[in-house]
């Protein structure tokens, strides 16, 4: 995304992990990056921590009928998300802050608001999963870590984030040799395992109960479908990010072929990853596995080495992220401070221009959060789901504005055509809302409660603007969000309703 834009799911992603010492290395003439180069950089973005966990994940839920087709939907989707911001990054290049600007350019400064807020949400949630799953991994090796929310993990993982904090702060912005590592430890595995499973895959494993309908607590068809897409958007966010990389182009065309390459790549390992999983182990078994359940199945393989092998990938891969997303997540708000969409505070810098308010609000909620996982007994999953539920918010409305620039005709010539991007942005708003549907109760519940503090900082922001507060459309979403979270608030209290 644009600079302060996203996490990839999976790495939430990692933009910044490649986007930190490209854009200060692009500063220099001869550096282009030519479609090799581009590709690679698109993918690095994309695949982090979520790709480990995807066999667990995916089986949680659904049999490998529903799992093809939740991987169809989110093919169709997503590739429509990658087309919108494709169009948008043509269309209206001067919106360069993130995706919020489009929501906000399109739909008003409450949107856009909220946007950047569930932008800002989604980041600093998923690097709490971030480190849930590192200590998950590291269980491995030291028990005591459990499922990456006993008493030592977590200790552990606040000790983790305010090194990265106080790393951050001084200005440790550049990471090229880290980001080599970090990307080498992140594909290489998943390559090996593609490679291994699919030698070791038997079929009489991945027909046992195709459909899943013979585990009733799985539900219908339908329902398992349903309880794949947070999974699938999950290792895709950040898809957006890649178009940052638009102005170290040795051509500007070669981001479209990049991003589209890309994303079918990380389509097809994803969709192997989880696939072939199901023809090691049956949907029980895998549902069972704890994560990175990559690691319980190539075990399954090849022995013990194959976890040892996983779970360090792990480690090594989520660190990287971890270090590159702390500042991601703290220059979300940052940016939208500094443009007046969050209260101007948050766009204070350090004499090292790190955006050091933000950055210890951010890790504040981080450590917030943490605690919240030990009492709450919150796991990975949980966590990315609020992740992803979170972000929808600004991918809706970024689908809604491309396809409302392609009704309206504005920032098209005349007589450009105009029926492939309003088919896009409409198809992205509809998977967007479709997703919204998936999440279901509890977590948009859970993202209700998060939401609505920020109309607090919105009505902060206005006022230092001399703008006005609501318009009456505003107000009425104001109020609703309130209510929600309200509402919210009171079936977390009675026991109904319990994301965590």
């Amino acid at each position: 995304m644009n600079p302060p834009t996203i996490r990839n799911s999976e790495g939430i992603i990692s933009t910044t992990e490649v986007n930190i010492p490209i854009r200060e290395a692009a500063t220099k003439a001869s550096t282009k990056l030519k479609l090799g180069s581009l590709t690679a950089l698109v993918i690095g973005s994309m695949v982090g921590s979520g790709v480990f966990s995807l066999p667990q994940n995916m089986a949680a839920g659904a049999g490998p009928l529903a799992v093809l087709i939740g991987w169809a939907i989110t093919a169709v989707g997503m590739l429509a998300l990658v087309f919108v911001y494709q169009s948008l990054a043509v269309r209206r290049p001067e919106l360069d802050a993130g995706p919020y600007a489009y929501a906000k350019a399109g739909f008003g400064p409450f949107v856009g608001f909220n946007s950047a807020w569930g932008y800002w949400i989604s980041a600093w949630v998923g690097n709490v999963s971030y480190a849930v799953i590192v200590f998950s991994a590291l269980s491995y090796f030291f028990p005591a870590f459990g499922d990456g929310n006993t008493w030592q993990a977590v200790l552990g993982a606040s000790i983790l984030l305010w090194i990265i904090h106080f790393l951050v702060l001084a200005g440790i912005r550049q990471a090229a040799i880290v980001n080599t590592i970090v990307t080498a430890a992140k594909i290489a595995p998943v390559v090996l395992f593609v490679g291994v499973v699919a030698v070791a895959f038997k079929l009489n494993v991945w027909t046992l109960d195709f459909s899943g309908l013979g585990n009733a607590s799985l539900g219908s068809i339908a329902a398992q479908v349903r309880s794949t897409m947070l999974v699938t958007l999950w290792v895709f966010i950040g898809i957006e990010g890649a178009s940052v990389f638009s102005a170290r182009a040795e051509r500007r065309k070669d981001i479209a072929t990049a991003t589209v390459l890309g994303f079918f790549t990380c389509l097809a390992l994803y969709a192997l990853v989880s696939l072939l999983s199901l023809g090691i182990l049956s949907q029980p078994d895998l549902a069972a596995l704890k994560n990175p359940s990559m690691a319980g199945v190539l075990e399954a393989v090849v022995g013990p080495w194959g976890a040892v092998l996983i779970n360090l990938a792990l480690v090594v891969s989520v660190v990287g992220a971890f270090l590159s997303w702390t500042l991601l997540a703290a220059e979300i708000p940052h940016v939208a401070g500094k443009d007046g969409t969050m209260p101007k505070f948050f766009g204070r810098e350090s004499d090292r221009g790190v955006p050091s308010t933000s950055l210890l609000i951010t890790n504040l909620l981080v450590q917030a959060f943490l605690v919240v996982t030990l009492f709450a007994q919150s796991t990975y999953q949980a966590l990315f789901y609020i992740a992803s539920a979170a972000i929808l918010v600004p991918y809706i409305f970024s689908g809604a504005f491309a396809a409302k620039l392609a009704l309206t005709g504005e920032s098209y010539e005349g007589g450009e055509q105009r029926a492939g991007p309003l088919f896009a942005g409409v198809l992205a708003t509809i998977y967007g809302l479709w997703l919204v549907y998936a999440a279901g109760p509890a977590y948009l519940f859970m993202c209700a409660i998060l939401y609505a503090p920020g109309i607090i900082f919105y009505v902060w922001a206005r006022r230092e603007g001399n703008q006005r507060i609501f318009h009456p459309v505003e107000a009425v979403i104001a109020a609703a969000l309130v209510a929600a979270a309200m509402l919210a608030v009171y079936e977390m209290w009675t026991g109904a309703v319990s994301p965590l």
